[in-house]
């Protein structure tokens, strides 16, 4: 199932990462970034090597490494190199150059989701997103990209329709969300999930547990949902039958070829949810 809930915890912490792990996130990012005090990148990276060694089988684990061209990056790839057990991927935040993000792909062994984070990596998300095999999604990180622009987190609407585009032209997964940073607004996180999904996004970034289960429940499939897909494709496949492409279905909506696809995805998604145990 692709992730619809990606929790992000900070590598030196121990602590936090045992109960990120006992969350209901689909997947777990160990941040060796932003949130780390660069006093304890060693440590965080530490962690994150021992996490990986004792985690449950199964479980997702992905880390945010530094950006490109620190020395904390290239220990970190140093270090999954030789490591025993590699993560499902890592997040490579300010992605700015498909060289330089393809130069960090070549020297991993996992999936890579370029973060885009500036003006100049906005610029190049399409050849970034098509610059190396291991590239199996792109996003944003909105906030630096809000600071960079210097525009508020409400005029980055183009910049999201952008980043689907890229990531869709390329081939990969639908983008996943950035963060809703206020922490207790879980009305706001739930609008605001809703809108991504309608705008071609499919999962989130999270930062608190809390958040987790609406997440969830914006990027899960409804009944509803799901009903309105299977009478999509059920009226279809009757048209099909009777010789035609597009039909009407019993309440006056158009169904063609692209509408059939849209109501497959849907499905498709609940199916992959239900498999991994989850109600909908």
């Amino acid at each position: 199932m692709t992730p619809r809930s990606w929790l992000y915890v900070p590598g030196h912490r121990h602590d936090r990462i045992g109960k990120a792990l006992d969350s209901g996130a689909d997947a777990v990012v160990i941040d060796l970034e932003d949130a780390v005090p660069v006093t304890a990148k060693d440590r965080a990276l530490e962690n994150a090597l021992d996490t990986l060694r004792t985690a449950p089988p199964g479980r997702r684990i992905w880390l945010r490494l530094n950006v490109v061209g620190s020395e904390w990056l290239d220990n970190e790839l140093a270090a999954l190199a030789s490591a025993s057990v590699a993560p499902a991927g890592v997040r490579l935040p300010k992605a700015d150059e498909p060289e330089s993000v393809s130069a960090v792909a070549d020297q991993l062994s996992c999936d890579v989701h370029a973060i885009i984070e500036s003006a100049a990596g906005l610029l190049a998300a399409p050849r970034i997103a098509q610059c190396h095999r291991r590239i199996t999604g792109i996003a944003l990180g909105e906030a630096d990209l809000a600071a960079d622009m210097r525009v508020q987190p409400s005029g980055l609407a183009w910049a999201r329709g952008w980043i689907v585009a890229a990531a869709r032209a390329a081939g990969l997964n639908s983008p996943v969300q950035s963060v809703w940073t206020a922490v207790d607004d879980l009305e706001g996180l739930a609008d605001s999930s809703r809108a991504g999904l309608a705008q071609g996004f499919f999962g989130r970034s999270v930062v608190h547990p809390k958040q987790i289960d609406i997440v969830h429940d914006a990027y899960t499939p409804s009944a509803d949902a799901q009903r309105t897909a299977r009478q999509i494709i059920d009226r279809a496949a009757e048209s099909v039958a009777a010789g035609e492409s597009a039909v009407l279905d019993d309440d006056g909506r158009f169904i063609d070829p692209a509408v059939v696809a849209n109501a497959r995805l849907v499905l498709d998604r609940a199916e992959a949810t239900a498999a991994s145990g989850v109600n909908v």
